[in-house]
């Protein structure tokens, strides 16, 4: 291996561990999900079930409005975990 790749490779780790550090005034699904090891799905569902404290905003990308995390929500989930079900949620079953 090269010096030059060695570098590379050193760069390409200093990205990953920036980004992880980034802290964001709020997390689309996609990023809490990827932070908290589950599926964009089961995010999405806990958002609806308020499972955990999550908005609806506009995204620019359509007419409808996204699920987004705030920060904090993310570090009560972290040390916390979820919610508890809320029983006045409606199911479209």
């Amino acid at each position: 291996m090269t010096l030059e790749d060695r570098l590379e490779r050193i760069e390409a780790m200093l990205v990953v561990l920036v980004e992880r550090q980034t802290v964001k005034e709020f997390y689309e699904i996609e990023a809490f999900a990827k932070i908290v090891g589950k599926s964009c799905i089961t995010c999405r569902e806990w958002c609806r079930l308020a499972r955990i404290r999550a908005e609806k905003k506009l995204s620019g990308r359509g007419a409808y409005a996204r699920w987004v995390v705030p920060h904090a929500e993310l570090l009560r989930y972290q040390k916390e975990g979820l919610l508890p079900m809320n029983q006045d949620v409606t199911f479209n079953g």
